[in-house]
């Protein structure tokens, strides 16, 4: 199988953490576009933000997808990156999305535990159980819509891979 495979989800869902184990297991190379944008900016998401505002990041993060995408890849997206519809349609017309699925209580648990505000913005500037659960209500449907594959964010790393694997085969 040729894909480039992307993975959705809110911060904390895990996609990172999956991507990599993924990567492993398809013999993918694995590519986080936050990480990539910031290694090619030299500087933070936080500070972007702060400097140019949310539509330019959201238009380097469009520009991202497409530059990084290529077939046996496995893409952690970040978690605004179905906003645009663009890259929904990109995403869709270009490769496999899976969509990793978290509970409101399992992001906050996970966020929680590690915030890495450099990495993880705040959207709102609201508590972050308040932030997630608005960031849920309007991105769920666009995740949903997008997804060919969609998995509990809850289960462990090895059953997140494993369901995906069964899913690809398929």
């Amino acid at each position: 199988m040729e894909s480039t495979i992307y993975l959705i989800g809110p911060r904390g869902a895990g996609k990172t953490t999956v991507g990599k184990a993924l990567s492993l297991s398809l013999d993918y190379q694995f590519i986080d576009t936050d990480n990539w944008i910031t290694d090619k900016y030299q500087q933070t998401i936080s500070s972007m933000v702060e400097a140019e505002g949310w539509d330019v990041f959201r238009q380097l993060e469009s520009d991202a997808l497409i530059q990084v995408s290529q077939p046996n890849q496995v893409i952690s997206t970040g978690g605004g990156i179905v906003l645009a519809e663009k890259n929904r349609v990109y995403m869709k017309n270009s490769g496999v999305i899976v969509y990793l699925q978290a509970s409101l209580e399992t992001l906050v648990e996970r966020l929680s535990q590690d915030p890495n505000e450099a990495q993880r913005p705040s959207l709102t500037g609201k508590t972050l159980v308040s932030e997630i659960h608005d960031v849920l209500i309007k991105r769920e449907p666009l995740y949903m819509q997008c997804a060919d594959i969609i998995v509990d964010a809850g289960l462990s790393i090895n059953d997140i891979i494993e369901v995906i694997l069964a899913k690809l085969a398929k």
